[in-house]
């Protein structure tokens, strides 16, 4: 065993936690976020990117570009399937290390790709897929800080390590649009590409948007390799957490956070070509950053709310919202006269200006439902395991609450994997909603009878009265 190596956690022993756990966990959080910072700002990077290139020469159609914006979605969800159960096997250092090291393959490739006009889109498409890895990291992420904390302080814990791990999307969205316009690596980065929209015409650095990454990411790993440490109790093979897919509020909560970050990871993706096609007189990259930015910040809020008056009662009531916030976005779109989805209030035109407040409406409760429905997690599988070994004595609730850790933890894993397909369905749906129909109108219109079944299910399973599990 090395030094990194913890041979003896008890985050619920109130003295070992003030004497050491607190230090150890708290080192942890803090090289964990950055490190999941990255994994989103390279996981959507592509939904500034894609912005780009039809005005440095790449003609692609905008059902193309939806495409662009949305496999990484896809690829990203695919792997957390897989990423969720790492740590277990190999460790949270070894595992954050490694996950983040390989951003650096889709960071290098786009920057190098955006060069060459002769790209072909199909290259594009891999390179999209690759940036998935980003996508992956979160689930392993959540799982391997889930370990380090007392219940109590997890849905803080969680959401601080998720919302300012969220706020990469949001960096990226600010940092490319900056980056883009000027030689930042001189000549080692390449020339630039002519930018060219109408009458105007510039010179961008189109590379930036991957290579800017690369240092941050090196630096990221070293610090993970040499601060983080991995938990022996923790350890558990596939087999053992393969449980999971046997316990029904496993796939209960797949659904609520499907809804809740399926959400926030969707519209970012999604936001600025929505923009660019309902709005063409609004650069999008102007916005697009600020819902993100608002989604991520109020998710630790939703975790600390959740910790002192339930995750259930916050998710309920932050579904309501979400619905009502869906209708307000329907109502500020532009009508289209053959569109038989469009809402007949509102101005015809649309207004940019509501559209705009009720998707920072949508962001921001997104971001609640986050923190509130993964503080619902460990206390729900807590609660079961404490039912089933009660009366067994001492030692049996001793293993119970080490059984109930490890699903838990794999099942915020899982149930990550599972939202990010709102990644991919999200922006595709625009896509197809625009090309079947001649608006988003539909593709809303989807969304909000979703967040009509999440609201049943949270109110039936988990926050009314005599609920199978009040949480």
């Amino acid at each position: 065993m090395t030094s990194r190596v913890l041979t003896n956690w008890n985050p619920e022993d109130p003295v070992f936690w003030q004497r050491q756990g607190r230090r150890i966990a708290i080192r942890n959080l803090c090289i964990s976020i950055p490190a999941l910072l990255l994994a989103f700002a390279i996981w959507m990077v592509w939904s500034v990117v894609i912005v780009n290139l039809p005005h440095i020469g790449f003609h692609f159609t905008t059902n193309q570009l939806f495409w662009l914006a949305s496999v990484p979605g896809i690829s990203g969800a695919t792997l957390r399937i897989f990423y969720s159960f790492m740590v277990p096997i190999f460790g949270g250092r070894l595992w954050t290390a490694l996950s983040t090291a390989s951003l650096a393959i889709p960071a290098l490739w786009m920057g190098i790709a955006v060069q060459d006009p002769s790209t072909s889109y199909v290259t594009f498409l891999v390179i999209a897929l690759l940036c998935g890895f980003g996508g992956g990291n979160f689930a392993s992420s959540m799982a391997n800080i889930s370990f380090f904390f007392p219940k109590s302080l997890q849905g803080t814990a969680l959401g601080l390590n998720a919302g300012l791990g969220n706020l990469g999307v949001s960096v990226a969205q600010f940092v490319v649009p900056l980056v883009i316009t000027t030689a930042v690596f001189g000549a080692l980065g390449g020339g630039p590409q002519t930018w060219v929209k109408g009458d105007e015409t510039k010179l961008i650095w189109l590379q930036n948007a991957g290579f800017i990454w690369v240092p941050f990411i090196l630096a990221t790993v070293i610090a993970a390799w040499f601060g983080m440490n991995d938990i022996a109790s923790a350890r558990a093979s596939f087999a053992e957490q393969a449980v999971i897919f046997r316990r029904k509020h496993n796939w209960l909560m797949c659904w609520l956070y499907l809804g809740t970050f399926g959400s926030f990871i969707g519209y970012s993706a999604g936001f600025p070509m929505l923009i660019k096609t309902q709005f063409p007189g609004v650069d999008p990259l102007q916005y697009a950053y600020l819902g993100p930015l608002v989604g991520a910040s109020s998710r630790p809020l939703g975790g600390w709310i959740a910790d002192k008056v339930g995750g259930a009662r916050v998710t309920f009531w932050n579904f309501i919202i979400m619905t009502i916030a869906g209708l307000g976005v329907l109502v500020f779109l532009p009508k289209g006269s053959a569109n038989a989805f469009a809402l007949p209030w509102g101005p015809t035109e649309g207004s940019f200006a509501g559209f705009f407040t009720m998707f920072m409406l949508l962001f921001f409760t997104s971001g609640i439902g986050n923190g509130s429905t993964f503080r619902m997690i460990p206390v729900i599988f807590r609660t079961l395991h404490e039912r089933w070994s009660a009366g067994q004595g001492e030692q049996a609730k001793a293993q119970a609450m080490r059984n109930a850790s490890k699903e838990a933890a794999a099942v915020l894993g899982f149930t990550s994997a599972v939202a990010a397909y709102g990644a991919f369905f999200i922006p595709k749906s625009y896509g197809t909603s625009i090309y079947l129909t001649g608006g988003a109108e539909a593709a809303l219109w989807l969304f909000i009878l979703f967040y009509l079944t999440c609201i049943v299910v949270t109110w039936w399973f988990y926050s009314r009265k005599n609920a199978e599990i009040p949480c």
